[in-house]
């Protein structure tokens, strides 16, 4: 099913998030719009408890590196 925007500001975002992300517009879209409804649910019917475990479970689902976030490492983040 087509859409069609009709949106000059719309159209430029879905461009830059296109160009920020490496996709196509559509793909852009896509994420956007999955991203949206993901972030809408995710409080909805949901104590505030809830809330704060269901973010710490995605939180928890990016792998663990091991490495230590300490002063050595933040600045080696901002060497020439």
């Amino acid at each position: 099913m087509p859409l069609y925007v009709k949106d000059d500001e719309v159209g430029h975002l879905a461009s830059r998030l296109a160009a920020i992300k490496q996709l196509t517009k559509t793909e852009a879209v896509r994420l956007a719009l999955i991203n949206e409804i993901d972030r809408s649910e995710l409080g909805k019917d949901l104590s505030a408890q809830e809330k704060v475990e269901a973010i710490r479970s995605r939180l928890a689902a990016y792998p663990m590196t091991g490495l230590k976030a300490d002063k050595a490492f933040i600045d080696s983040l901002y060497e020439d």
